[in-house]
């Protein structure tokens, strides 16, 4: 078929898939479909999209197919991947007229463009840049734009590739093009100029778009320092100075794109201070010149605009906060440029600029707006939860604001202290509520005392203020005071945990009994607690807070008192008990009606696992509302879990911890698991803990009920798995032969020969051949029968005699003594190999130095000497189950702590004494022996470990 022939056939399919009916759009795009892959269809493409004749929404379709065909086609190793001839012709024709009349489209051609330039640029593609430049310098506005366009999505795109090579690549493009970029930006602001100058507004508009295009190419290739680099910084700064002040009227079609070309403006200064700080330092002065005069000074009434502002704030905060401009502890040690930065900083930041900024900053900047004060009247939810967090500092003016105050005012605390104590003085005493002025003063002042708090510690008798000015303050009951009782118990806030006399605190808490009920939602909002003192008033805010929690609407205020009531649950643990029921009652409640608010659920969970933690067995009472939970968040079926599980798990993990026995309803969750297991994401770690909990509690329920599936699940889980994730694994196994030697090697028999044939193998990692021996270690003292029909099984796999594979056992078990370290299991590694004793085996008393020298290790590591007797006890034995002594700040022992230690008690490793067991191994080997068998036997033992040993067995 001819090329006419094809584009006319490709065109009708395009025409009849831009089609409304279904009847005839569904075909067309299946036929489209199938050519996706013939040759030629794209060059057809090509010339469609290019053809201005035709109908827009044909045109753009075809630009459409031809993007996405990029990314499916046209690398090499592509199924189906376009012929390098075909590549070739589609490259020409791409960048032959930069002529694209209709904006969407010409967005769309530059992003494909991009796409080629990202495989093939500069290698198969190399004229792409020189003709991208060439086209930017045409006379033609159109022809001009539409090449910036591409340049611009070309670099944005090179830059964005990571590998080391294409970096270098991108690089030298970057140092090659860099000036230019810089001079088509200089040139298109002076021509911007001169339009507005000539209230030409549409001519203004097309060149203020091909600056701001101009500007987002040099921001593309901006974090290569280079020498031109410097001199087009100097150059920005003096063109956006002159023109940020060009009084571009606030309804001119200009003001918005002109808005977004200073924001994006400031944003190559941002870049470029925090990726090349040192090439920055020529230009901090011009910098902060230009930010403090448009920020603190008259110069930028009028012009200014909050994005703006906030980014000005935030190039004087980098610049006063940079580590490189910050001279060494011992200047000696400085670097020349760093003292060079400070000595910049410290020429500009003079007392009285200093005080201006400080002053400024909080007598302009950190009173609340008419915005903010309506929002307080009218939703005073909202108002409350417009608290700031995270980065919104780099966005948002008022964070922005405060962090700005806190750097300058850390930095420079010698200046700005007095500056801001002096306007504390000027509002001493009781601020008349009908002067609306003094109160936002008096709240801006107070919000920097309490920003400023570990500043301002030796400066400020927070325990006096507190006594003679605050608590009347907050006493002042009237509407519009309310505005300062807030910022007071938020200042308060801030203050305690830096200097705060705790014999103040009854009275604080009195106070925030009496404003828990003001009937101001902001106000409540903003509490602190300690634990001892509060315990009074316990039941009183535990009451206060739950009314407050049905009271409020918005989910974020939900999510706050949550917090709190989070908080209050952690300080007081056990103490919580007595005032839990009306939470109880409550929170199934708020969870059943926040099935839309995913965010509030997790709140809920945190204050579920608080609560656990705090009632400990009692826990059980929540079982019906709990175990559902629970259910809900680790089900990997259920749309919540993307945004449950992690806090989900944690429940599941604390409420086992604290149960104090196993129900039906508790073991029927663990269905949840084997999918959770296969995600094998980062909650793996808590999955395994989740298996080890059901182990403690209900060993033999659990592994009837479950082994079976989780063995699967380990033996793909161990196919593809770290070292640290296999140890993870077999740690499991280890615990539930601990728990239940018998059910436990049985259940898990599935996954014991890869174990064996590690250990002989000499498994390399140290840690993952630990926990081999740890294992096997179990099975050999406490399953002996299980381990001989192991053994029987492996020699059969590997053609070897049983008692020929047992030595290989015991001599690299000896020969890998040095990789175990935790010494509970260096001891049972001595009891499991004494346990082949006695024995007439020709191949274990071959063994039988190894055996030895393993016990000696094991008794060096567990034997305690009793300096008045002289004699040795293994320190690892235990004898009876203690309750122990808790200091205040101890948290109690869980049910699962409880469990270990029950479980501890058997365990052969701190039930069976080393040194006995020893000895009477060797008995019984001697007697089976009898004397001189035995002392020959002996005689083949280093006469050191012998002499050590005897040390060791003295008395029996």
């Amino acid at each position: 078929m001819d090329m006419d022939s094809a584009s006319s056939v490709v065109l009708q399919a395009l025409t009849q898939a831009t089609s409304q009916d279904t009847a005839v759009l569904k075909p067309a795009e299946e036929q489209l479909r199938q050519w996706e892959t013939q040759p030629g269809f794209y060059s057809v493409l090509l010339s469609i999209f290019n053809n201005h004749m035709l109908d827009v929404n044909v045109r753009w379709l075809a630009v459409l197919y031809f993007k996405n065909g990029i990314d499916r086609y046209w690398r090499r190793v592509a199924p189906h991947a376009l012929s390098e001839e075909e590549k070739t012709l589609l490259r020409a024709g791409l960048i032959t007229n930069f002529n694209e009349p209709v904006n969407q489209i010409a967005t769309q051609i530059a992003v494909l463009i991009a796409k080629v330039a990202r495989l093939d640029c500069p290698r198969q593609w190399p004229e792409l840049i020189p003709i991208l430049l060439e086209s930017v310098k045409s006379q033609d506005g159109l022809q001009q734009h539409r090449a910036l366009l591409t340049f611009y999505h070309v670099t944005k795109t090179l830059a964005s590739k990571r590998l080391a090579q294409d970096r270098r690549l991108f690089q030298d493009l970057a140092s090659g093009i860099y000036s230019f970029a810089c001079s088509l930006w200089s040139h298109h602001t002076d021509c911007f100029l001169q339009q507005i100058y000539a209230r030409d507004e549409a001519a203004a508009l097309g060149l203020l778009e091909r600056t701001l295009l101009s500007l987002k190419g040099i921001r593309c290739i901006h974090t290569h320092p280079a020498s031109s680099t410097m001199q087009a910084n100097n150059l920005l700064m003096a063109q956006n100075k002159n023109r940020a002040q060009q009084n571009v009227g606030s309804d001119s079609p200009c003001r918005e794109k002109l808005e977004k070309t200073i924001i994006l403006f400031t944003k190559v200064l941002l870049d470029f201070l925090e990726h090349h700080p040192c090439a920055f330092i020529p230009l901090i002065h011009r910098s902060l010149e230009f930010a403090v005069s448009y920020v603190f000074t008259p110069a930028g009434e009028g012009v200014t605009f909050e994005r703006f502002i906030v980014q000005c704030m935030n190039l004087i905060k980098m610049i006063v906060k940079n580590d490189a401009y910050k001279p060494a502890k011992n200047i000696d040690d400085s670097k020349p440029e760093s003292l060079e930065a400070h000595k910049i900083k410290t020429a500009f930041f003079t007392y009285s600029t200093l005080t201006e900024i400080g002053r400024r900053l909080v007598s302009h900047y950190f009173l609340l707006t008419e915005e903010e004060l309506t929002m307080w009247e009218e939703d005073p939810e909202s108002f409350a939860v417009e608290e700031t967090g995270g980065d919104s500092w780099k966005y948002s003016l008022r964070p922005c604001t405060e962090v700005l105050f806190l750097d300058i005012f850390h930095n420079y605390s010698q200046t700005l202290t007095p500056v801001l104590l002096d306007m504390v003085q000027n509002l001493q005493g009781p601020t008349n509520v009908e002067d609306p002025v003094q109160l936002l003063m008096k709240d801006a002042v107070y919000n920097a005392v309490g920003l400023a708090a570990y500043e301002l510690f030796d400066n400020v008798d927070f325990d006096q203020w507190f006594k003679n000015q605050l608590l009347g303050e907050l006493q002042v009951s009237h509407h519009r005071y309310k505005l300062i009782r807030r910022r007071v118990i938020w200042l308060i806030g801030q203050w305690i945990s830096v200097k705060f006399k705790s014999d103040l605190r009854p009275v604080l808490y009195e106070i925030i009994l009496s404003l828990m009920q003001d009937p101001d939602l902001v106000v409540r909002h903003l509490q602190t607690f300690r634990t001892e003192q509060f315990l009074p008033y316990l039941e009183s805010i535990f009451g206060l807070l739950f009314q407050l929690l049905q009271q409020v609407t918005e989910c974020d205020t939900k999510m706050q008192v949550l917090h709190v009531i989070s908080c209050v649950i952690e300080r007081v643990s056990i103490q919580i008990r007595p005032y839990v029921g009306c939470l109880v009652q409550y929170l199934p409640l708020l969870w059943k009606q926040s099935e839309e608010h995913n965010m509030l659920r997790c709140a809920i969970l945190t204050t579920l696992i608080h609560l656990v933690q705090g009632l400990g067995a009692e826990s059980k009472n929540l079982y019906p509302f709990l175990l559902p939970v629970i259910q809900l968040s680790t089900d990997v079926s259920q749309p919540p879990h993307v945004y449950l599980l992690e806090d989900g798990l944690e429940l599941w993990l604390v409420t086992l911890e604290n149960s104090p026995a196993i129900t039906p309803e508790l073991l029927r969750i663990f269905q949840n698991m084997s999918a959770l297991l296969e995600l094998s994401s980062e909650n793996l770690r808590t999955c395994f803990q989740i298996v080890n909990a059901y182990l403690y509690l209900s060993a033999t329920d659990f592994l009837q009920n479950y082994a079976e599936s989780l063995c699967r699940s380990f033996c793909d889980l161990l196919k593809d798995i770290t070292n640290e994730g296999q140890v993870q694994v077999l740690k499991v196994v280890e615990i539930a032969l601990k728990v239940s030697p018998v059910l436990g090697a049985h259940m898990f028999q599935p996954l014991l020969p890869a174990v064996f044939r590690g250990i002989v193998d000499g498994e390399r990692y140290p840690v993952v051949m630990s926990t081999y021996l740890g294992i096997m270690g179990r099975v050999l003292l406490q399953n002996s029968t299980f381990f001989s029909s192991l053994l029987t099984q492996m020699a059969s796999e590997c053609n070897q005699e049983m008692d020929q594979l047992l030595g290989s056992v015991i001599e690299m078990w000896v020969d890998r003594m040095d990789n175990i370290t935790q010494p509970e299991r260096r001891k049972l590694s001595a009891l499991a190999l004494l346990s082949l004793l006695p024995s007439d085996n020709s191949v274990i008393q071959d063994k039988f130095c190894g055996i030895i020298n393993i016990c000696v290790e094991a008794l060096h590591d567990v034997m305690t000497e009793d300096p008045d007797t002289g004699t040795y006890k293994d320190c690892m034995l235990m004898s009876h189950f203690e309750e122990p002594k808790l200091s205040d700040d101890e948290e109690p022992p869980t049910e699962q702590d409880k469990r270990k230690k029950l479980l501890a008690l058997e365990d052969p490793v701190h039930a069976v004494s080393l040194h006995q067991f020893v000895y009477e191994k060797l008995k019984a080997q001697q007697t089976l022996m009898g004397d001189p068998g035995f002392g020959a036997l002996m005689e083949l033992v280093d006469t050191e470990l012998v002499r050590q040993l005897r040390e060791f067995l003295q008395g029996f």
